[in-house]
């Protein structure tokens, strides 16, 4: 249980029973979020996907399995572009807050970053899919201007960062 491999996918599943708890938090809602939900179940089939892929440890084996692709990556990025193009631009850092679902998303986001951090660690042990760092890091950005669009929609002011 200490293997770092095992401490990724392990990581990997934390993240997905987040977002669980974010789909779980959105359904409660009065407002529809049908497509976001089914983007976040889009999102949750790839986290188990990549789970797998860092699970096995006989490359032979891989090709018996859905990877992360550049498809996938460019997917997130599109629903980055999306989601962003409604916001305010940032002329300081957002401080973790609002909604209850913007909130979460919030939480979401941090443990995707550790487990990006743990998987960077991984890869610079073991060979890894690259795409797994790079899918992520986009995953990990969407997160954050999903939590800004989620407050935004349920008029809920952003708290800035004032030093």
């Amino acid at each position: 249980k200490s293997n770092i491999r095992v401490d990724c996918y392990g990581e990997v599943d934390e993240l997905n029973s987040n977002l669980g708890f974010c789909i779980a938090l959105m359904k409660k809602q009065e407002m529809d979020f049908s497509i976001e939900l089914n983007i976040l179940k889009d999102i949750q089939n790839d986290l188990f996907n990549l789970g797998t892929i860092l699970a096995i440890s006989d490359d032979s084996k891989l090709e018996q399995f859905p990877r992360i692709d550049n498809k996938s990556i460019e997917s997130l990025e599109n629903k980055i572009d999306y989601y962003n193009k409604d916001l305010d631009d940032l002329k300081s850092f957002v401080l973790p807050s609002g909604s209850l679902v913007g909130a979460y998303f919030h939480i979401c986001r941090t443990v995707c970053r550790r487990v990006e951090r743990k998987c960077v660690f991984l890869s610079e042990k073991i060979e890894i899919d690259m795409n797994i760092l790079k899918y992520l890091n986009r995953l990990s950005d969407l997160l954050f201007v999903m939590s800004r669009w989620m407050n935004k929609k349920q008029d809920f002011s952003e708290d800035l960062w004032t030093p």
